[in-house]
């Protein structure tokens, strides 16, 4: 019979992607605390939280985070262009998990090892914003097979990173 495992008896191996996430306008608390736990977990390096009034630490957001927004670092900024440019010109690719005329699906999306990137991750109603996806090189989709063209934000952007960490992890073996 198998025994359930927790967080200090498991042996998942820690690593750490060049990846950040640059959340346009996601404000919901739950969904906040959700990307902390989802980078968290998907080793990302740092999330970006942009947009006007956004209030990051709130008790719904610590009640879902379980204390990761204490480990993974966050900034909040107002201005979403020039958070993107900056990343650009560290040598970021840009990527927004969004479905356009002419993105592809995530698992199509080959990442090279020496690749920083940062995925844009679009508020639930709006989505990335048209300035935003002016600046990407790629937007990438998840296919979806059901009625509905959308999907929860964190929920998206958890099944986007494991395909990105996944093909990632590949090139470490």
């Amino acid at each position: 019979m198998s025994e359930q495992l927790h967080h200090t008896t498991t042996q998942f191996v820690k690593n750490k992607f060049p990846i950040t996430l640059i959340c346009d306008r996601v404000n919901s608390p739950a969904n906040i605390g959700s990307l902390f736990r989802i980078a968290d977990s998907f080793g990302i390096e740092q999330i970006y939280f942009c947009g006007e009034g956004i209030e990051i630490i709130s008790k719904r957001m610590q009640r879902t985070a379980r204390a990761t927004h204490q480990i993974v670092p966050y900034y909040q900024k107002e201005n979403l262009i020039d958070t993107i440019d900056s990343l650009k010109n560290k040598g970021y690719t840009l990527l927004a998990l969004e479905i356009t005329s002419t993105s592809i699906p995530v698992e199509k999306y080959k990442p090279t090892t020496d690749q920083k990137i940062a995925l844009i991750i679009g508020e639930e109603n709006f989505g990335v914003s048209t300035d935003a996806l002016k600046k990407v090189q790629q937007s990438v989709h998840i296919n979806m097979y059901g009625n509905n063209s959308s999907m929860n934000v964190a929920t998206a952007t958890a099944i986007a990173l494991y395909e990105i960490t996944k093909q990632l992890s590949v090139h470490l073996k």
